[in-house]
């Protein structure tokens, strides 16, 4: 069953569905999206000091799809793109892809894994997904955590202490 509780022209999901899309604030940006593999890579929360700031919050969460099995369904040219590597630990430039309209973050592009989006969960039209199938699977940067926020461990999401082994299958242990 779908949730959707801001509704936008053309919104797809549901839990057997294998694409759904994301819409900015105002709906003027769309994309439809994987929501199993081969396209859909993987769902964690950031911690790190480039997300406090970018989404001016103590964390952001992210699923990352491969750019190749997702399509703009509307405003791509509503896109204003903004990059940097100052803030990134690794180094690489993160670009920015934000509704020109609405400011609305959508993805972001690191040039460290080129043909990947790093999509904001937020933006997914239907709810139950991000309960469901994007619901993130684990948690980086927890040293960056703020004290305040016990973060995301009692919804057995795995905690590493910098980046996390995205699109990969942990070690033998348990959560």
């Amino acid at each position: 069953m779908s949730r959707i509780l801001l509704p936008s022209e053309g919104v797809q999901g549901g839990p057997d569905a294998n694409k759904a899309t994301a819409t900015c604030f105002c709906g003027a940006v769309q994309i439809l999206f994987p929501t199993e593999k081969p396209g859909f890579v993987d769902s964690f929360i950031c911690n790190c000091s480039d997300c406090h700031k970018i989404t001016a919050s103590m964390f952001a969460s992210n699923f990352i799809v491969k750019e190749k099995y997702t399509t703009h369904t509307r405003g791509k040219d509503k896109l204003t793109k903004y990059a940097q590597s100052a803030t990134i630990e690794s180094g690489n430039t993160m670009e920015n892809h934000f509704c020109s309209v609405c400011g609305t973050l959508m993805y972001r592009i690191s040039s460290g894994y080129p043909g990947l989006l790093i999509t904001r969960i937020g933006t997914i039209d239907d709810f139950n997904l991000m309960e469901t199938k994007i619901k993130p699977r684990l948690e980086q940067y927890v040293k960056d955590r703020v004290a305040w926020c016990p973060g995301a461990g009692e919804a057995k999401v795995r905690g590493f202490e910098a980046a996390g082994p995205l699109g990969q299958p942990f070690e033998q242990e348990s959560l």
